[in-house]
């Protein structure tokens, strides 16, 4: 179930942590070290009516709300936004999966983090585990939902 988007917070948050667009994971990543409280969320984005696939992206959680400091470069109406959780980590396991990962790869991107394997498919990508797959089905679903009404 989405928790309800705090439009407004989102904006601020943005600014506050120089959000840019298409770089939602390394957005929520400095939103959620910025913020007491937050939890960092990845899954994925639908925009009804727009999205013909899922659009994997990054949030947090703060108080039962979604904060997504990427929405202002999203350009679209926040009514139109569908959140799917696929993982929740709180700034501990944030910051120990990043750690991690900048140790075992140093060369990659730390972010996403999509937890131990075993992994499951989701369209041609192999990522995450079970939860990223319930994730990415629900949000398909959402997709197609969306595109057949008129």
């Amino acid at each position: 179930m989405n928790k309800p988007l705090n439009e407004t917070l989102s904006r601020e948050l943005g600014d506050s942590v120089a959000s840019k667009p298409k770089t939602p994971f390394e957005n929520a990543y400095r939103a959620a070290l910025a913020t007491k409280g937050a939890m960092y969320v990845q899954g994925f984005l639908v925009i009804v009516g727009k999205s013909e696939e899922p659009i994997e992206h990054a949030w947090i959680e703060l108080d039962e709300q979604t904060v997504d400091p990427t929405l202002p470069h999203l350009n679209r109406d926040s009514q139109k936004l569908c959140y799917f959780t696929a993982q929740r980590l709180s700034i501990k396991q944030l910051k120990a999966a990043v750690e991690e990962a900048k140790e075992d790869y140093p060369e990659d991107n730390p972010l996403p983090i999509y937890g131990a394997a075993p992994y499951e498919y989701y369209g041609d990508v192999m990522l995450g585990g079970m939860d990223y797959l319930e994730a990415y089905e629900a949000a398909r679903t959402k997709c197609r939902e969306s595109l057949e009404r008129p």
